[in-house]
């Protein structure tokens, strides 16, 4: 490093290099670039030379090892904001500190580890001995963090919240955290949660002010999307939201092997906490020891298109009084007369309950359309005697009171009573589910795969709607809000992209394994405008999970895939 010309400089460089490292953020604005070398620990926009970044700008953290990063008091706009991005190689954070990245007082920024082609984790924390992996306090807002490897953290791997204290600038009347966007990231061996957005204390707590207990309450989060993120193997929840009352959507995510250290509160895939308000939908969570899907918010919202394996099967599996569901609701602030709907779920071998719904205050709920395999209650052994109720393990209701309508579920002891093409959920033609599930209003119009729902005279149940369109080749067009569609799904031999292309570009495919290893890529050249397909043999690639990136000119796209075996 001792010749490095970059050391302890910052360059103003023009666009056009900045289009090279970021071909999928930059518009034609004239912006400046501030490249960073990696000695450069600490980002402050209110010291020299980060005090002349404007809304708008780049900086460039330079590929290689650092200790640890802090960014503090920046302030972009919503059209324009400050894009942090790693160039020139992967930037690598292991640290015996309390964090990997701090962020405090920021506004309108964005985080992204996509700077460098044929990487889809362009920042990767590998290792965090005393500490969380990337922490988002001190009244930051308006977030954008993706593609960033967060691993082996003695805390959470991500944490956005802001603790409010006896200055009084946090607490709820004070201050709001907008818009928080959590994509594409991985996550691996945190301690603690997978995630941990906004405060678990929506009632307030505590603390001793100038002598004087006073109850402080924690601010609220508008603006809430976490998505297409990969979470295996954490210590507490994989993803849990907390005081997210409006605006909040937790979709596409892969949560496997969550709540590993079994510690009480904190054992579920995704946690909808109290004071939340969140749509939760076609996520995939497989093998935690915890609950799949755990609901404790204002009610208003709908939970769909989930797919949930074996959930808390792993959790002292000889103990069948410790019990753990795919869905549980309760009341913990559950507004009066609200509504929950849970519709196309497919929950297979849960440890105990299917569903299991605890709220009374809330009415007019809807349970429809959920597939709900072999719940390990229906035959619970407890004091000599069989749990009476049996198939009231697919969906208990322990105060029956509660106000639900059950509607077009499928409830079975067998996996091969749904008719699943082989190594999928998706349904075979001549499935029992095929035009089974129920014709209300839900405002669900795709399934599990972003496919539209319905495809025949009624809705499918379950998470994926049956299309032999999607089965081989497509047959026909349909309209997909998706910006670029696979199929086969799932894949086996070999798969076709398809996608719009809005002028004459460049496109290069990348695909990848979970933890972001590249598997193969495929180089097209330039393409036209118009639409598009990518056709790629994938028939020796071992079955599983598969990420993949699309750069079309300057847009950057990003998706998943799931090969099946042959």
């Amino acid at each position: 490093m001792k010749n490095n010309p970059l050391k302890g400089k910052h360059l103003l460089i023009t666009l056009l290099l900045l289009i090279f490292y970021h071909p999928g953020n930059i518009c034609c604005a004239q912006r400046s670039l501030f490249v960073v070398d990696s000695l450069t620990l600490t980002l402050d926009g209110h010291t020299t030379p980060f005090n002349q970044v404007v809304a708008g700008d780049t900086i460039l953290l330079l590929g290689g090892n650092r200790k640890f990063l802090a960014i503090r008091n920046f302030t972009g706009t919503t059209e324009n904001p400050i894009v942090f991005i790693n160039g020139n190689g992967i930037v690598t954070i292991e640290t015996d500190h309390y964090y990997g990245i701090l962020v405090e007082n920021c506004r309108y920024i964005h985080i992204t580890g996509t700077g460098v082609e044929n990487e889809f984790y362009g920042i990767r924390i590998d290792k965090v001995l005393n500490g969380a992996g990337v922490s988002m306090a001190k009244l930051t807002s308006d977030v954008e963090l993706d593609h960033v490897s967060v691993r082996n953290t003695l805390m959470g791997a991500i944490y956005s919240k802001t603790d409010p204290d006896c200055l009084f600038n946090s607490t709820r009347e004070k201050f709001i955290q907008y818009n928080t966007v959590i994509h594409d990231n991985y996550i691996e061996n945190a301690v603690n949660e997978g995630m941990y957005i906004g405060s678990t204390k929506y009632f307030g707590q505590h603390l001793i002010c100038g002598g004087v207990d006073t109850l402080l309450l924690p601010h609220l989060l508008d603006g809430v999307n976490i998505y297409n993120n990969i979470i295996k193997y954490v210590g507490g929840d994989g993803i849990q939201v907390s005081s997210a009352s409006s605006n909040c959507r937790i979709y596409d995510n892969v949560i496997l092997f969550d709540s590993q250290d079994e510690v009480y509160g904190q054992m579920a895939g995704i946690l909808i906490g109290g004071g939340s308000k969140c749509d939760c939908y076609n996520n995939y969570i497989a093998n935690g020891k915890g609950n799949g899907i755990e609901s404790h918010g204002l009610g208003g919202y709908r939970i769909f298109n989930n797919i949930i394996e074996n959930a808390g099967l792993g959790y002292l599996p000889s103990d069948l009084t410790q019990m753990k569901y795919g869905i549980l609701v309760t009341d913990v602030t559950a507004q009066q007369d609200s509504s929950f709907n849970i519709f196309h779920n497919n929950i297979l071998h849960p440890k105990s309950d299917g569903i299991r719904f605890m709220s009374v205050h809330s009415r007019h709920n809807i349970i429809a359309s959920n597939m709900i395999i072999d719940p390990g209650n229906f035959d619970f052994y407890e004091n000599g005697h069989y749990n009476v109720k049996g198939k009231d393990a697919y969906v208990m209701e322990p105060d029956t009171s509660a106000d639900i309508s059950l509607l077009d579920n499928f409830f079975s002891r067998s996996v091969d009573s749904a008719g699943f093409v082989p190594f999928s959920f998706s349904l075979s033609a001549g499935s029992k589910l095929i035009d089974a599930g129920y014709t209300g209003n839900t405002g669900i119009q795709s399934d599990f795969y972003h496919h539209p729902r319905q495809y025949g005279s009624k809705p499918d149940i379950g998470a994926i709607e049956f299309d032999p369109a999607y089965l081989g080749i497509p047959v026909h067009q349909k309209p997909d809000k998706r910006k670029v569609k696979v199929f086969p799904e799932p894949v086996r031999e070999s798969m076709t992209l398809q996608f719009q292309l809005p002028e004459e570009s460049k496109v290069v495919l990348d695909i990848y394994h979970l933890n972001g290893k590249q598997a193969g890529q495929t180089f097209p050249g330039i393409l036209k405008a118009g639409l598009q397909s990518i056709c790629i043999n994938v028939a020796d690639f071992p079955p599983g999970l598969y990420l993949y990136t699309l750069r079309t000119g300057n847009q950057y796209f990003s998706g998943k895939f799931i090969k099946a075996g042959n």
